[in-house]
């Protein structure tokens, strides 16, 4: 994390988590949850990282290596994209962009490291660069008067989910109506932290975690990485599988899964009073020989107890157990039925 973005997050007293990788809240994570049920927050991302693809062959290069068509990724947009193994599996999930020439992919921050150790071992003779963007930082801002809060610093705001908005040195993306994400330079922060937070409360990341799953929103994170092949995730349903464009990694398997029907397992959205995290397994006695799940992403409830986004075995959602086939059971409410 870059040193002046937590220094101010602390000095803002927002409180990190253990090992210092995540901010959990601003003192109140019950208070802040509440709020994001139906108030308007503001989250500093610290789970969620940006590197940049810039060089000559940087659009070519995505795209051969993306599930997404990046060659015909308009301007004003941004786009899912998935990157996986030769087995189809993705290893990360992103959210691409472009900004004039370079392309800004949105991760999950534990998935950094290795991806930027992996990927750039297929660039061979392509003019593209792959690099960090550690003086860029991320908020997330949500809710009713999310837009409000926008106009009053100074940001435009996109009429279209994932329409991409640029002013200056700051992007914003909306992701759906009322829910937006900004890209800003650290030393821009203070001042839009102090203009946004008139009209939105400071939030930990947790409840980020929550409006995700609320909007069923798949991030592949470490926990998850090469678990799923796309159609697991419904990725291909928000936009983040091309199946018109020509080859990349796992292109094969992903194609043939889709075109043969035997996708087994699909994203759910799940609950459970007891507490569970990414990459949990999930069982039932339906199949008792193998688990027939897996947490995506997790979060603790406004209502109480936990929600979350699982890839599950769809004959056996309706009986669905955490860690074992005794384990405390989930709902589980297909997200796309």
């Amino acid at each position: 994390m870059n040193p002046n973005w937590r220094s101010f997050l602390e000095s803002a007293e927002g409180e990190f988590s253990a090992d210092a990788a995540e901010l959990i809240s601003f003192g109140d994570p019950a208070g802040e949850l509440q709020a994001a049920a139906g108030q308007t927050v503001l989250v500093p991302l610290t789970h969620l990282a940006q590197l940049e693809a810039h060089g000559d062959d940087a659009k070519s290069f995505l795209h051969n290596q993306f599930t997404s068509d990046i060659n015909h990724l308009p301007a004003a947009h941004a786009q899912h994209a998935g990157w996986c193994s030769a087995k189809g599996r993705m290893q990360a999930s992103f959210l691409v962009w472009q900004n004039a020439d370079a392309y800004r992919l949105l991760l999950s921050a534990d998935l950094v490291e290795f991806t930027l150790k992996r990927l750039p071992m297929f660039i061979l003779r392509s003019k593209v660069k792959l690099t960090a963007c550690a003086e860029r930082v991320m908020l997330g801002l949500a809710g009713p008067q999310a837009g409000e809060a926008l106009a009053d610093a100074g940001l435009p705001c996109p009429a279209e989910d994932l329409g991409l908005a640029l002013a200056g040195e700051h992007e914003v993306v909306r992701l759906e109506a009322g829910r937006y994400l900004i890209a800003t330079p650290v030393s821009a922060l203070p001042d839009l932290w102090q203009k946004l937070s008139v009209k939105a409360r400071p939030a930990g990341v947790p409840v980020w975690r929550w409006l995700d799953v609320r909007a069923a929103f798949p991030l592949v994170t470490l926990a998850t990485k090469e678990e799923f092949v796309p159609q697991m995730a419904d990725f291909e349903k928000i936009g983040g599988v091309s199946f018109h464009k020509g080859c990349y990694p796992g292109q094969e398997i992903v194609a043939r899964t889709q075109y043969l029907g035997k996708v087994k397992r699909h994203l759910f959205r799940v609950s459970c009073a007891a507490e569970f995290k990414a990459g949990d397994v999930l069982h039932s006695p339906g199949n008792p020989d193998q688990s027939v799940g897996l947490i995506m992403t997790a979060a603790a409830a406004p209502e109480g107890g936990f929600a979350g986004l699982a890839v599950i075995q769809s004959s056996h959602a309706g009986d669905v157990h955490l860690g074992a086939l005794d384990g405390p059971l989930l709902q589980a409410v297909a997200v796309n039925p």
